[in-house]
């Protein structure tokens, strides 16, 4: 075989292999829930992500309200969250966990704090008809800065609908 040959062959398994690629998948998430920390209040966000089968790559955004009565802080963050999920739906289940980092702003009882944060979390993603599903997640949010609570648990059910 001469050198040219091994290189044509080379490169047309490498064409061939990036054309057999699965394209990325890409999702969007509207959520509703609540902030457990240190009262229960209510959250709401949006969140769209993008993933190559196993690994993903989100953007999300959050508000929780604040409530003077129990000394609970408004809080909003910003992350880009790193994640893994199951490569397909187990009987219309997609299992995830997730890291990442990002921002918060927290304003309450004369505070306000803006500085980094990160979360870690997982939940799931139930089928309900063609691209859209329900989507449950639990997340623990780690607030640097000096905010009144260090430590905010959210948990909240989204409708996501994957394109």
């Amino acid at each position: 075989m001469r050198p040219g040959q091994a290189a044509s062959i080379v490169l047309s398994v490498l064409v061939l292999s990036l054309g057999a690629a699965r394209p990325a998948d890409a999702d969007l998430t509207a959520f509703v829930g609540s902030n457990a920390t240190p009262a229960n209040r209510p959250v709401r966000g949006l969140a769209v992500g993008f993933a190559l089968v196993v690994l993903g790559l989100e953007f999300e955004l959050s508000d929780t309200a604040s409530d003077a009565s129990a000394g609970a802080p408004g809080l909003r963050t910003g992350s880009v969250n790193v994640f893994a999920q199951t490569p397909f739906g187990i009987s219309g289940l997609q299992f995830y966990a997730t890291v990442g980092a990002g921002a918060y702003q927290e304003e309450g009882g004369g505070l306000l704090d803006t500085s980094g944060a990160t979360n870690v979390g997982g939940g799931v993603k139930i089928a309900v008809a063609g691209p859209i599903r329900m989507r449950l997640d639990y997340r623990v949010f780690s607030l640097r800065g000096s905010p009144q609570h260090d430590t905010h648990h959210r948990l909240y059910a989204g409708l996501n609908i994957g394109f």
